[in-house]
């Protein structure tokens, strides 16, 4: 799991330097494919449930499962991009939200305090307490900053499948919730709204929208519980 967490996170650093006005997210799609297929990895994504294409591509007041399309990004623009890579078995699964080129300070603000959304989280990802307290210290920070929280998609484990148990919440819930243990690898991944919390699911049946339109950010990393300090996988060099 660290060796395919590394891959995704070099193929984030790789699209990062990449994104700009006048790319097409199709082109990021493919830089990532091929990337991923060079290190002897598998693209997570791909085909993961029908989904399409190796990435997420999520613009704007796209939350989450963006669809990669040859639109040309524009300066102003916000996007979420999600990478997933399979290493001999083993799942890493991260996200980020880029500028493009020179954004409003407000839209700024929504990249920044959804990134700390996941390191107050993150604080929370040790033996002994809950994923209820990882999801209370998210939602507290995002709406300290008024601003939305999305309910309807989570966090969860990774490890040999892409999706596996706990669901990780971003919002506080009234749910029993699981105890962290020793050797679980989370995947936790605020998305957060500069609106409202609410989502639509539009007709392709899966790229995620906010309901008023407003911009969203999504960061993600996979982290390994251990006795100590939890570790980010999908961090280079694992910092």
């Amino acid at each position: 799991m660290i060796r395919a967490g590394q891959i995704v996170a070099k193929t984030l650093k790789i699209l990062e330097e990449c994104i700009k006005p006048g790319v097409t997210t199709i082109e990021l799609n493919n830089l990532a494919k091929e990337y991923i297929i060079s290190q002897g990895a598998l693209c997570s994504f791909e085909n993961y449930e029908g989904f399409p294409y190796s990435i997420c591509s999520s613009l704007n007041d796209v939350v989450i499962h963006g669809f990669p399309s040859s639109e040309k990004l524009k300066d102003g623009d916000v996007l979420s991009v999600d990478v997933g890579a399979c290493y001999n078995g083993f799942h890493g699964d991260a996200a980020r939200t880029f500028a493009v080129g020179i954004i409003a300070n407000e839209a700024q603000k929504l990249i920044e305090v959804t990134k700390q959304c996941f390191f107050e989280g993150i604080k929370h990802a040790k033996v002994g307490k809950k994923i209820s307290d990882i999801s209370r210290a998210i939602f507290i920070f995002a709406k300290n900053n008024n601003l939305g929280v999305v309910r309807k998609f989570c966090g969860h484990g990774i490890g040999k499948n892409l999706h596996e148990a706990p669901s990780i919440p971003n919002y506080i819930t009234n749910a029993k919730s699981e105890r962290i243990q020793k050797g679980m690898a989370i995947a936790i991944e605020p998305m957060i709204n500069l609106g409202g919390d609410e989502v639509d699911i539009l007709k392709d049946g899966w790229t995620v929208v906010t309901k008023d339109k407003s911009l969203s950010a999504h960061y993600e990393n996979t982290v390994l519980i251990t006795n100590e300090e939890p570790k980010i996988l999908t961090m280079l060099n694992l910092e």
